[in-house]
């Protein structure tokens, strides 16, 4: 489903807030298919890497979104994605400085009640909106294999298709807004007990002496094979090209995975819903991180389990 290029008429002109470890190499791949871009991040290195990349950076988020058709923003939490569009501390949000007419997309992972807040004030600005938040790790950003779980209105999600495709392969519409934001929750909340889960084993293996390359095809192959042994496994020297290869660095942090699980905690708070395994998960992260691994790839959660992993 992903384009590698775009024709005269497709075109846009779009603003890109946010430019981390995911919103970088999504920014990239839209100018690489064809877009124009204007992008803005608040962290100068972030800036200055993209820039490196080709991007053309403005001044300010003010100003990158000025003549954009499209803003796409990828934060790292509801309260930036809400000072970013409705203001904070007595600063004036973008909404009222995007044309009319124009789309927003919100690549970032957040509280559904906060995706629904400022989806229904971009429509009193005459703005469509969907919140589509991705998986698919640094990798998935890279080569724009990025899967989309998307919250908004059928129309809006058309005119955003070209552009999440060239960022993507996977584009599934969850239902209204927030829906998206609601789908990514309890996928992150699964992985994070699925990377604990398959670290605890991979820990038991190498104390009983087995060769972790072995056991990790072994469990893929069989009944307990899974994302993390797949794409990501978290002991360092049996994959090449993910975090633990390189000291747990870039990737998705584990203060990222211990935010979301905690999004997902108070989603179960206000449905209801029992999340046991969740709320452990998410006690497993907060400890790692209080113990100063906050910055760390989440993978390295593993060093719970296998104390020898560097």
């Amino acid at each position: 489903m992903s384009t590698n290029s775009s024709s005269a008429g497709d075109v846009r002109r779009v603003a890109f807030i946010g430019l981390g470890n995911m919103g970088g190499p999504m920014a990239a791949n839209l100018a690489k298919a064809g877009h124009v871009l204007s992008a803005f991040d608040l962290s100068r290195s972030a800036c200055d890497q993209a820039a490196a990349a080709g991007l053309e950076i403005a001044a300010s988020a003010a100003k990158a979104v000025a003549d954009a058709e499209v803003v796409i923003s990828m934060l790292p939490a509801s309260r930036h994605v809400e000072g970013l569009y409705l203001g904070s501390d007595g600063q004036p949000g973008l909404l009222p400085g995007i044309r009319p007419g124009s789309l927003v997309i919100d690549c970032s992972t957040i509280a559904p009640a906060t995706s629904r807040r400022v989806a229904l004030a971009a429509a009193q600005q005459g703005l469509s909106m969907i919140d589509a938040p991705v998986s698919g790790g640094t990798a998935g950003a890279a080569g724009a294999t990025l899967t989309f779980m998307i919250g908004g209105e059928e129309e809006a999600l058309t005119r955003a298709r070209p552009l999440l495709e060239a960022m993507g392969k996977n584009l599934f519409h969850a239902g209204a807004a927030g829906a998206g934001q609601a789908a990514k929750i309890c996928n992150n909340m699964l992985l994070g007990i699925l990377m604990i889960g398959t670290s605890e084993a991979l820990a038991l293996g190498l104390a009983n002496g087995l060769d972790p390359k072995v056991l990790s095809e072994i469990m893929r192959r069989s009944s307990g094979g899974n994302w993390a042994l797949e794409k990501y496994n978290p002991l360092p020297g049996v994959m090449e090209g993910v975090p633990a290869s390189r000291n747990y660095a870039g990737g998705f942090g584990t203060d990222l995975m211990l935010k979301d699980l905690g999004l997902a905690m108070e989603s179960a708070l206000a449905t209801g819903a029992a999340t046991p395994l969740g709320s452990l998960a998410r006690n497993f992260y907060a400890l790692h991180s209080a113990e100063g691994s906050g910055a760390l790839d989440f993978s390295s959660i593993i060093g719970r389990f296998h104390h020898a992993q560097n």
